[in-house]
């Protein structure tokens, strides 16, 4: 049965409240009550009550743009709420301040993770705590013996190297999922009492995935409050503690996560039906369009595939697999080495991002904040940026009325939830930012799209649409390799899944018939081995 609580935003006047509620709120160690947020003319809160206890794990679901994020900013001292009060540990505040939050034991991983990329490992972990300790005045320079234990007891916690080389490199330097894995450690770095995650587990593995599910039961077990901003479902129930569902800016159900069904949750978020089938329909594939023979690159070793028109192949294995260096080797961002590529029957030379556009490839990255999007700029902007130098005159002056059409046209079919294309991409939600990057590839009408990680920090809404696209591009001929370590996501939308470890492609399966263990069991197999 389905727990709901609908906020209506007031609170009740001359109520009384029963003993087990103050005992509750003894023990409290932070509250919300009735926050309000505006944003200009935009409602983002809409009468927010929450209560976190010690100890206590809260999953905070909901679509992008529900409020989540607005909720974290405010706890977290970023954001001041438009009204309602925060009352942390028995003390009541209007709004917190980011050096009170941090002073009062709260840390937050945001989704871009906040690091600074021109520090080191050590500085990046160890900064909050020494930034507490003078108030927000950092001296001219770091205590650094102070600095190395801190990093080095935050590292080991979530299975990062503590090695002198580890902690003396620069972070910018490191691969998404270390960063991630840099960013929960500086979390827990201070003696927190409450961490607050906002998709702590987008670019990690299973492996990481579960020493970090480790790091938070050692957590709770110090009476840490842990608080999740997440999309993975599979990943709430293994921890347990509480859901908080939110939906246009209320809470509109709280309570044990156990007692709700992953489908009673997608509906609770999306206010819709989502259900959890198979996408892929099993049409009939097309001819060969794509051969790859004996290709190798870094972190690639002798690989051979195949893919025929208006089939989907996905591509998993663990973060140091060679599952990324392949996305970006066949689509020239990292080229091969050696190897022949063949497309329609016609080999290609793929040695840049240019030569795969002008072969028709497309390549959707990892990464869409750093590697993707022009945040700062429109929605327009963004979707034609591939083809401007079509859309332009022989003296360089664009044709900003015929580019316009293609974007509404693409903006349509990536089904975004808005239509004025001069939008920032920045002031989009998650799955929407998502959309505009996908459309801005089929800008230039690919033959082949290489997707890696499509619906990375998108909700279930969201994935459901971008889902629901992919399998239309397939229904129309295009060829698609989607690159990803979200076994369902694989199993729900692919016709095969290849699986890579230590360069080489160690086992081939059909995705209809294929289950979440036989996936992860051929991602522990080493390359020599055969897979059963």
């Amino acid at each position: 049965m389905i727990r709901r609580d609908m906020r209506s935003g007031q609170h009740e006047d001359n109520s009384v409240a029963a003993p087990d509620t103050i005992a509750q709120r003894s023990t409290s160690l932070l509250e919300l009550r009735n926050i309000q947020k505006w944003f200009g003319g935009v409602h983002a809160l809409r009468g927010i009550d929450l209560t976190l206890k010690p100890g206590g794990a809260y999953h905070l679901l909901g679509e992008n743009g529900c409020g989540k994020s607005t909720v974290i900013k405010i706890m977290s001292g970023a954001h001041p709420p438009s009204s309602g009060e925060i009352v942390l540990e028995g003390k009541t505040f209007s709004s917190l301040t980011p050096i009170q939050s941090l002073a009062a034991g709260i840390e937050t991983v945001y989704q871009d993770l906040s690091l600074l990329p021109n520090l080191s490992v050590a500085e990046n972990v160890a900064l909050n705590e020494q930034l507490v300790a003078s108030n927000g005045s950092l001296a001219r320079l770091f205590d650094r013996k102070r600095l190395k234990e801190t990093a080095e007891r935050a590292l080991a916690a979530v299975g990062l190297p503590t090695d002198r080389a580890f902690l003396n490199t620069i972070v910018s330097d490191l691969p998404l999922a270390s960063r991630q894995l840099v960013a929960i450690a500086r979390a827990i770095a201070t003696r927190a009492k409450l961490v607050i995650m906002d998709e702590p587990t987008t670019s990690l593995t299973r492996r990481e995935v579960d020493n970090l599910i480790q790091v938070v039961e050692r957590l709770r077990s110090e009476n840490v409050a842990v608080l999740f901003v997440t999309h993975k479902l599979d990943e709430c129930y293994r921890i347990g503690g509480d859901a908080v569902v939110f939906r246009d800016g209320q809470c509109v159900a709280q309570g044990p996560i156990e007692n709700y069904t992953k489908k009673q949750l997608a509906e609770l978020m999306t206010g819709r039906s989502i259900d959890a089938q198979r996408y892929r329909t099993g049409k009939p594939l097309g001819t060969a369009l794509l051969t790859v023979d004996h290709l190798t690159a870094d972190g690639v070793v002798d690989v051979s595939l195949s893919l025929r028109k208006g089939e989907i192949l996905g591509i998993t294995g663990l973060a140091d697999s060679g599952r990324n260096e392949l996305a970006m080797a066949l689509t020239g961002v990292a080229p091969a080495k050696t190897g022949r590529v063949t497309l329609e029957g016609r080999e290609i030379v793929v040695r840049s991002p240019a030569d795969s556009i002008a072969h028709g490839v497309g390549y959707v990255p990892e990464d869409r904040l750093a590697e993707g999007l022009f945040l700062g700029k429109s929605i327009l902007e963004n979707e034609i940026a591939l083809i401007v130098s079509r859309l332009a005159n022989s003296i360089g002056i664009v044709d900003r009325q015929e580019g316009r059409k293609i974007a509404a046209k693409l903006s349509q079919e990536m089904r975004l939830n808005t239509k004025d294309l001069d939008l920032p991409v920045g002031s989009l939600s998650g799955g929407n930012q998502q959309r505009v990057l996908i459309g801005r590839w089929l800008s230039i009408q690919p033959k082949l799209l290489v997707l890696h990680g499509p619906t990375v920090g998108v909700d279930v809404g969201s994935k459901d649409t971008i889902y629901k696209v992919i399998q239309a591009l397939s229904d129309a001929g295009m060829g698609l390799i989607i690159v990803s370590d979200d076994l369902p996501e694989l199993l729900q939308n692919a016709d095969r899944i290849l699986v890579m470890n230590s360069g080489r492609i160690v086992a081939e399966l059909d995705a209809d018939v294929s289950s979440e263990e036989q996936l992860y069991r051929a991602m522990l197999t080493n390359p020599t081995e055969n897979v059963q």
